[in-house]
Parts: C-alpha cells; structure tokens; sequence
C-alpha cells in the first residue's frame, strides 16, 4: 500500500507538538518559578526548512525529546514577606494526596488553619512538618533566614523543607501547577547550598525572544511541510490512477 505521507506525516506531528510547547512557554511567561520546556530536534530547524522549501525530500524524520530547563530566572522583589525565591539548586515541597510534590513558586499564603500553603492551597512542608503561624503573628513579624529558619520576636516557627536532586534532577516530570513529580523510589536529599530570599519571587525562565523565533521557525515548517504533504498526496492519486487504468 503506498503511504504519501510517511515520516513527513510523523515530523508534521512532531512539529505540531512543538509548536504547543512553545505556545505554553509563552503562557507562562509571567508565572513565578516557571521553567521551560525544551526540545531537540534530529537536525537543525533551518536546515530542514531550507529542504522542505526547496521541495527536496527530507531525509528520515523530525524527532523530539521534551526536557525541562531547570535554570535559575531571575529575582524580582516584591517586599511581600511570604514571598519566598530560592537562589541555587534545589525546591520547595509541597504535600497532595497523591504524595510530595516540588515547586520553585515561593508565593506563599496562610489558610484559615494558621498552615502554610502555595497559591493551590497545598501545605508547604517543614523539616519537622506543617508550618503554622499563629494567627497572633502579622505577617510583618514574620522574618525568614537563607537558610529557611522562621521566626518572629517570639521565637522559632520551623524551618523550610528544601530538597536537591542533584545529579537526578532531569528525572523529574511536570505534574501540574506549576509542579514536578518524581518517579518511584528517587529520594531526593535536602538542600545544601540553596539560599531563601525574603520578599522576592523567581521570574519564569522563558525567554520571550527566543520562543518567538523558535515559534515563527516551526509555523514556516508546518506550512511548507503541510504543503509537501498534500503533493505527495496528489502524485500518489495520479499513479494509482493510472495503475488502475
């Protein structure tokens, strides 16, 4: 059976993909402690928009492999004392049902049981557990270390959970809201160097321009793609019809 479409069809897929990766990257452009997805190609883009628009056949097939780029974004401060960035390697923990989960976003809040939590509502974890603040204690009180100690005039609160996964880093997976899971059985270790600043958060790492670019690149390439496509299509009609003929 002839197959017009072959692995053209498979790189239009994988062009497709890529382009709504690049499209959530820029929806996320102002979200704190973001971090980007980022892909591979087999070839370089331009190369193979040079092929596809000189109606050469490319050889072999667009293939990508998605990573998380977990570098640093800036810091903005924002003077909020439960504005908590992490300057270096390493995540916040916080808890859900299904078990840990690990966030750069440090835009923390109270809920009405005096408990730490993130912007979801999910318990920001301590080395000794929950984190409560009285409700005695105003927010202006509040003083956090970079080492993550919590404290007010008073006395101690707790002590931030940061974890490091170190040379495992890239293990983690996107499990939503601005969160990463980890597989089955990788523990991660707490944080060595990783340093709390106090009123301020992290920018998204996303860089504006570049995702742009990256986005014109592949819409040209879904076009011409699409447009070699549909020949191919074309040409296998014409010699079916005339083997039938």
């Amino acid at each position: 059976m002839v197959n017009p479409g072959g692995e053209l069809g498979t790189s239009v897929d994988s062009l497709t993909k890529q382009y709504s990766i690049i499209a959530h990257n820029l929806a996320n452009i102002n979200t704190a402690g973001y971090k980007r997805t980022v892909n591979s190609f087999s070839r370089e883009l331009l190369s193979l928009l040079s092929d596809v628009q000189s109606e050469a056949d490319p050889e072999g097939q667009i293939n990508i492999d998605s990573a998380v780029d977990f570098s640093q974004g800036s810091l903005l401060k924002t003077q909020r004392s439960l504005d908590l960035a992490i300057n270096g390697k390493g995540f916040f923990v916080v808890e859900t049902p299904g078990g840990p989960l690990y966030t750069r976003n440090g835009m923390f809040q109270v809920n009405l049981q005096g408990q730490l939590v993130d912007d979801e509502g999910r318990m920001v974890s301590g080395t000794d557990g929950p984190i409560i603040i009285p409700s005695s204690v105003s927010f202006q009180e509040i003083s956090i270390d970079e080492g993550g100690d919590i404290s007010t005039t008073a006395g101690s609160l707790g002590k931030l959970k940061i974890v490091d996964f170190k040379e495992n880093e890239s293990e983690l997976f996107p499990a939503g809201k601005n969160c990463f899971g980890a597989p089955q059985g990788l523990q991660p270790d707490l944080a060595e160097k990783a340093m709390v600043r106090q009123g301020y958060q992290e920018n998204s790492n996303v860089n504006r321009m570049e995702e742009i670019v990256n986005l014109m690149t592949v819409s040209r390439l879904y076009e011409t793609s699409m447009k070699l496509l549909v020949r191919r299509r074309e040409n296998s009609k014409t010699i079916i019809g005339v083997a039938n003929s």
